[in-house]
């Protein structure tokens, strides 16, 4: 194929003894959508098939170019260094030869570079368990946006980055300042990047993935063997070869920003080993990295979080059969220590004993974890497997469980639960006292009662112990200890065959106990051989799959709907089948109290716990949900129910829609304008099936109704979910406020603010809604309030232990007007929430410091917040803590605009909404 003379950029492929993947990465570089580029196959002197693997492409394209070290160095610098020196592109890419190259990654790089002028672009790492066909991001923190950073001490974080992989450089960058990779060390990345991060005067960021990282199911990299002490001995070695590299080039400065990454990083990764070694190992452990340590800054130790304080300060001392214990806290907030004490002045501290010595006063103080404040929902627990004796296939569990925060009261229902098919199987549990903040129990997990699927036991493989109070629930990991022998049961399943149940410790988390299981017997001589029987399976699966999948289900949902109605029949589902919540409730109840002759059957996906007791359930996708769809003479819904169900004949759909419309919708969005003409028509046929459709506002009518080209009887009523908001003041409503503060625990003294963001379009269950510095606001307003966090439920939140005293999850209401009836103000940002609370004339808070980037995203926004708002839009947490501190005045100075705004968005709200629709649909009727 020909090519230009010179090439555009080359990517410089090591390989040692591997053959077998060799030729992928060599792949993924020659797909690339860059041509113009040369591979530098680098062979550090190879024992097997590699170099008659290697020159099979060199001979079939003029693109890639074999070189062959004359003796292997053991390592990747020599190889790399190779490439450096015959290299003919001016930019330059590192590969290994169990990696690849996403296509893009070239081209996406090299354009950056070209643009910017930088000395080396650096990107998004995707890492691919190749065990388990997953993926993760490296530090996707780091990568969230395009820019190019003037310097390594603008963004000192960019020493976690300190992969050479994922970064494409000018290679006279590279030669001009005499940058090789070390030879003879190990972890020789890290200290190529610390020199070319200090060499460069800047470097552009990309926020997309132009590296894939394969992680094998048993890696043999030097980077996987932490078990070795010489491993430990490695790394420190490069970290002083980093710190000598900036004292002699005047990097000093920069030494607590990679003493911090050293801490966060390197040093984490053994740390969380810990528990699992035994004492010895520990002991050179500690002998090998105390040295180094000491010499750390204390003011970088107090950057990092409570948990790896204490663990380097038990370290530090000596403490190391405490440290084992501490160590299982890590990375788990809800881990609790084993035990804590109180000092005279009322300080909290880890351990037994209140330390001596003012640095480990310093170290291991837990106030700031407000121990005493913490609650069932948040707070930390500890259960630990004292004992495990398999009684055939019964296993027999003695669990201690320790409570330093005292949150386990008279009330609080304990069992242990294994999830698995259908429902899980749950053991009671007695917490019997037995020592301060300890308790006792046992447990006989019969393995037999399990319903165990062809593929395994399903969802979760460990066990937890599961702890509910007032509807408040949690489940919390069971530690085992890390001597644990393994233990098998053989289990009956069905007739035809067993499983057998493998039981141990799961190291590679936090040391749980792990259920796993293994078909055996008469299922496993059943399985197809041969390409015969592979073919019967492969046609056998095809047919399941139609049958069972989206074709099936319509097929048999066409027949269902050609059956008569069922002219009692409704089916009603809110918040796609996430609980009962929203206007479908307030409908339903309205129907109740008039007694209507009308059978409900309620939707559900997943959890049914928020429906009342004797209401019908159908889960949502299931054969019983497209029967009791095809049958019904009513459809309610908030959202839209699948597109799979056409509406039938003599069926009436009730559309109430779940907020109003600040954000563009329907086809005022470019995506959905821009997409393919079959997927415009089926959002068409979608909407075209609605029969009414509830409004809550004029503005609703002139944004929504056209953006979704609705054509339905539109009931100007108000939302029915409303209506409790604008009777608020009622007993009724009252009651289910106090309700809801005392479920939460919510001191009577303590004012509540409700936050609940909107999700970002970009980026779904990332955490990225939650805006709001917690710690910071917590210091200065923890004694007068309490924060409830409601994530929207396409985000993701928990609650820290450290803040368990001033933030509660909102998360267990599906309705959230539970939350709104019982808090003293709302925070927000975009979310429609703003408009049904504007009902209840209380405060509301804005909290929108991505204003900018919201409003200029792919769906745009139907008004300018900044002229419609009805409270201030805040960016800072100083600013919110100000707004909170005087909320009246802060109404006092929004009250013409909170006017304005109820006048725009509730000027249908009447606080009788369900009544009006159910007087027009179910009573009064709409358009056939």
């Amino acid at each position: 194929m020909p090519t230009r003379d010179v090439p555009d950029v080359s990517v410089v492929i090591i390989v040692y003894n591997d053959e077998e993947r060799l030729p992928r990465a060599v792949r993924s570089v020659l797909d690339q959508t860059l041509n113009n580029l040369e591979v530098i196959i680098a062979d550090d002197c190879s024992t097997d098939d590699t170099e008659r693997v290697a020159r099979s492409p060199a001979a079939a394209d003029p693109r890639v170019r074999y070189e062959r070290l004359e003796q292997n160095s053991g390592g990747c610098s020599a190889p790399r260094n190779r490439g450096i020196a015959v290299a003919r592109a001016p930019h330059i890419m590192f590969l290994d030869s169990d990696d690849e190259l996403p296509r893009h990654a070239c081209k996406s790089m090299l354009l950056v570079a070209e643009e910017t002028g930088v000395d080396f672009v650096t990107g998004e790492v995707t890492r691919y368990f190749e065990e388990n066909d997953t993926t993760g991001l490296w530090y996707p923190r780091l990568f969230t946006k395009q820019q190019v950073v003037e310097g390594i001490a603008e963004e000192p974080d960019y020493f976690f980055d300190h992969l050479s992989t994922n970064k494409l450089y000018r290679t006279a960058f590279i030669r001009d300042n005499g940058l090789t990779f070390p030879e003879g060390i190990h972890y020789e990345d890290q200290l190529f990047s610390a020199q070319a991060y200090t060499l460069a005067e800047s470097f552009a960021v990309v926020p997309w993935s132009v590296y894939t990282w394969r992680l094998a199911p048993e890696s043999v990299s030097i980077s996987s063997s932490r078990h070795k002490i010489q491993n430990v001995r490695d790394r420190i070695g490069v970290a002083r070869l980093i710190d000598a590299w900036f004292d002699e080039h005047g990097h000093s400065a920069l030494r607590p920003e990679k003493d911090y990454k050293f801490l966060r990083h390197d040093f984490r990764l053994y740390l969380g080993d810990l528990p699992f070694r035994d004492p010895e190992w520990i002991a050179e452990f500690a002998e090998a990295v105390n040295p180094y340590l000491d010499e750390i800054a204390d003011e970088t130790y107090a950057r990092l979080s409570r948990e790896e304080r204490v663990c380097l300060h038990l370290l530090r001392v000596g403490r190391l059969a405490e440290l084992q214990i501490a160590a299982r806290e890590l990375g788990h907030p809800l881990i609790a220590p084993r035990f804590v004490c109180e000092a005279g002045d009322g300080t909290v501290y880890w351990g037994t004993e209140v330390p001596a010595d003012p640095r480990g006063r310093s170290e291991l103080d837990l106030d700031e974890r407000h121990i005493r404040d913490q609650v069932l929902s948040g707070g930390q627990i500890r259960h630990e497997i004292e004992s495990l004796v398999p009684d055939g296939a019964v296993l027999r569990l003695g669990l201690r469980t320790y409570d330093p925060a005292g949150i386990i009261g008279e009330g609080v229902e304990a069992s242990l639960k294994l999830a698995a098919h259908g429902k899980p199987l749950t053991v009671p549990l007695e917490l019997r006292p037995d020592g301060e903040g300890q308790y006792v129990s046992e447990a006989g997990l019969d393995l037999r009662r399990v319903p165990v699927g062809k593929a395994g036991v399903a969802v979760r493989r460990h066990p937890v112990v599961s702890l509910e109070y007032d509807g408040v629930r949690r489940a919390d990991p069971i530690l085992a200890p890390h001597d644990l022998p393994a233990h098998r049961a053989s289990v009956t399943y069905n007739t035809v065959g067993v499983h057998e149940a493998l039981v141990r410790p799961e190291l590679r988390g936090m040391g749980r106990l792990e259920v796993s299981w293994e078909r055996q017997g008469v299922l496993k001589a059943l399985q197809p051989m041969g390409p015969v029987a592979r073919k019967v399976k492969k046609k056998v699966g095809r047919v399941k799959k139609v049958f069972a999948g989206n074709e099936g289900k319509a097929t048999v949902y066409d027949t269902f709907s050609k059956l008569p109605r069922k002219r009692s029949l409704a089916v009603f589902e809110a918040s796609e089948g996430r609980g009962y919540c929203d206007n479908p409730r307030y409908i339903y109840e309205e129907l109740r109290r008039r007694n209507l002759p009308i059978d409900v059957v309620w939707s559900y996906n997943g959890d049914r716990s928020s429906f009342p007791e004797g209401v019908p359930l159908v889960r949502r996708g299931s054969w019983a949900y497209g029967r009791a769809l095809a049958r019904a003479s009513y459809w309610v819904d908030s959202h839209n129910l699948p597109y799979l169900y056409g509406k039938p004949n003599g069926t009436r759909y009730l559309q109430t829609w779940h907020g109003q419309t600040l954000k563009a919708m329907g086809f005022d969005v470019p995506s959905l304008r821009q997409a393919p003409a079959p997927d415009q028509q089926a959002f068409r046929d979608g909407v075209a099936r609605w029969d009414a459709l509830v409004c809550p506002s004029a503005e609703f009518e002139r944004t929504f109704v056209p953006a979704f080209e609705v054509d339905a009887e539109l009931i100007r009523s108000g939302y029915p979910r409303n209506d409790v908001l604008v009777r608020w003041a009622e007993p009724e409503q009252r009651a289910r406020a106090a309700a809801v503060r005392e479920k939460l625990h919510i001191p009577q003294e303590k004012k509540v603010l409700l936050y609940a963001p909107t999700f970002r379009d970009a980026a779904r269950g990332t955490g990225q809604s939650i805006r709001v510095d917690f710690e910071e606001l917590a210091a200065t307003l923890s004694d007068e309030w309490i924060v409830v966090v409601r994530a929207h439920p396409y985000d993701r939140f928990k609650v820290a232990p450290r803040l368990a005293h001033f933030l509660r999850d909102g998360a267990g209401f599906p309705d959230i007007n539970d939350l709104l009836l019982s808090c003293d103000a709302v925070l927000t940002d975009y979310s429609s929430l703003m408009f049904d609370y504007a009902n209840t004339g209380r405060p509301i808070l804005l909290y929108t410091d991505d204003y900018d980037d919201y409003r200029g995203g792919d769906r745009g926004m139907y008004y300018d917040l900044e002229e419609i708002a009805p409270g201030p839009m805040l960016t800072s947490t100083d600013q919110l803590a100000a707004a909170m501190g005087n909320l009246e005045g802060v109404a006092e100075r929004h009250a013409d605009r909170y006017a304005r705004f109820q006048e725009m968005f509730c000027s249908y709200e009447t606080g009788y909404a369900s009544k009006m629709v159910v007087d027009a649909f179910f009573e009064g009727g709409t358009r056939d």
